[in-house]
């Protein structure tokens, strides 16, 4: 049983034609705008969603929800439109009742859609294969519910994989171009080409909108990947850089004590034996032993309250500079010694500016742990300390006249030495400053040593 038409059959098949194509068109607007939905919304999509699945982003992106509800506004609006036209012109006909029970059930199938969910689980792509075959069957019996396909093809292409939903789409196209004919007087070109064109272009987009979008949500978890690899290799960097930090802070401090407290302590030993064992033969000796060590325990009490205060060298913190602090340095070691040994101190040339903070203290404590050296270990009766300052380096030289050694190279430490320290402490100061340090010795001869420091070179940050 077929629609019997009314009116102009010219104008007749006119409508139906202008409403076949607009609403194909209609499906291109609907696919792109929902395409494009998608893409705006791949970073906080579901990462399991199909390549079709872009009912799943109308979850979260209100965009793609109002175009949901529009879509579902437009079906209800077309089959209530659709049924309408085909109650005025054709009432109480035979198959009234049917087109009317159909209607209704295409509705109520239509409802179940969104509690059926987007994924194409099994009972939902039952529900949409009862849904076309309902629909068909009413543009079998009623032409004009054709113009129901526009949200049936936004339905297809959002929920079935992509052959399928193609698939789909030529099939409700060709019901339309049926349709369109069967109210149509005579063949119109127009009627037969423009629907299936229009539904191809609108497919399409449709599909190269979807593969972008699955595109940008491949590229979105790979920029989330490198961000929590760079979160993660800048947690390790700087890990290994507070290691470092902590490291090098404890080499400074222990070459700090060697070259102060630990100096100061050896030196009171060896006065407070020597007091102990001139004490009843010479008391006078004795007492001198005792001052002179006391001098030495007030020396070192200032340098443990400057490095609770700051780490700097006590004698620099009372002013003066470098030159005043290895006077100073010359002047208490030959105090301190008692006539045993004799410390000089010479300064040549004028800085250009002032030295920086950490060359004076470098040099002051390489003063410091080299003097030491001699007083213990050399034997020597005279000591000079000479700087140099020249116009882009500094030279700090330290002689004596005593036994001398045979000097091994650098990173070469004796079997049979026990203490050891502070040469391995004058070489690493010298070298946080881009500096040299070399020793001249022999047997018998006497011993140099050399600090040279550049001060062009850029500070060590540590």
């Amino acid at each position: 049983m077929v629609e019997h038409r009314s009116g102009s059959p010219d104008a007749e098949a006119a409508e139906a034609g202008a409403a076949g194509t607009a609403g194909v068109a209609g499906v291109a607007g609907a696919t792109a705008e929902t395409g494009a939905a998608g893409v705006g919304q791949v970073a906080v999509s579901d990462p399991d969603a199909q390549v079709a699945g872009v009912g799943q982003v109308a979850g979260s992106d209100p965009d793609a929800r109002w175009l949901a509800l529009l879509m579902h506004a437009a079906f209800f609006l077309l089959l209530g439109a659709s049924l309408t036209r085909f109650l005025m012109r054709h009432p109480g006909e035979a198959r009234t009742p049917w087109i009317i029970a159909l209607s209704i059930t295409l509705a109520v199938l239509y409802l179940l859609g969104p509690v059926l969910g987007s994924r194409p689980t099994p009972r939902r792509l039952t529900w949409l294969g009862v849904l076309v075959v309902v629909w068909m069957v009413l543009v079998v019996l009623a032409p004009s519910f054709a113009w129901c396909a526009v949200p049936l093809f936004y339905t297809g292409l959002r929920i079935l994989p992509p052959r399928a939903a193609l698939a789909l789409v030529a099939l409700l196209t060709v019901f339309v171009v049926a349709a369109q004919l069967r109210l149509a007087d005579g063949f119109d070109p127009n009627l037969v080409l423009a629907p299936p064109a229009v539904a191809a272009v609108a497919t399409a987009v449709f599909v190269h909108m979807q593969r972008q979008a699955v595109r940008q949500r491949e590229l979105a978890a790979r920029q989330r990947e490198l961000i929590d690899d760079l979160l993660r290799t800048r947690r390790e960097l700087a890990a290994t850089e507070r290691r470092e930090g902590t490291l090098a802070e404890r080499q400074r401090l222990s070459m700090e004590i060697h070259d102060t407290l630990a100096q100061g302590l050896s030196s009171q030993q060896m006065l407070l034996q020597a007091a102990d064992r001139t004490w009843s033969a010479d008391p006078d000796a004795a007492r001198r032993h005792v001052r002179t060590a006391t001098g030495i325990a007030e020396r070192n009490l200032a340098e443990a309250r400057r490095f609770v205060h700051d780490l700097a060298p006590a004698d620099l913190a009372e002013g003066g500079g470098l030159e005043a602090a290895l006077h100073a340095l010359a002047a208490r070691e030959s105090a301190q010694a008692e006539g045993a040994l004799t410390v000089h101190c010479h300064v040549e040339g004028t800085p250009h500016a002032p030295l920086p903070d950490r060359v004076q203290s470098a040099l002051l404590r390489i003063a410091q742990g080299a003097l030491a050296n001699v007083r213990e270990h050399s034997g020597a009766t005279a000591a000079g300390l000479t700087l140099t300052h020249l116009d882009d380096r500094v030279v700090l030289d330290i002689g004596d006249n005593g036994r001398g050694f045979t000097a091994e190279p650098e990173g070469v430490r004796g079997a049979r030495t026990v203490r050891g320290h502070g040469l391995p402490a004058m070489r690493a100061r010298v070298r946080q400053l881009g500096g040299t340090l070399t020793i001249e010795s022999a047997p018998g001869e006497g011993t140099v040593l050399s600090a040279e420091v550049p001060l062009t070179t850029t500070e060590d940050p540590i």
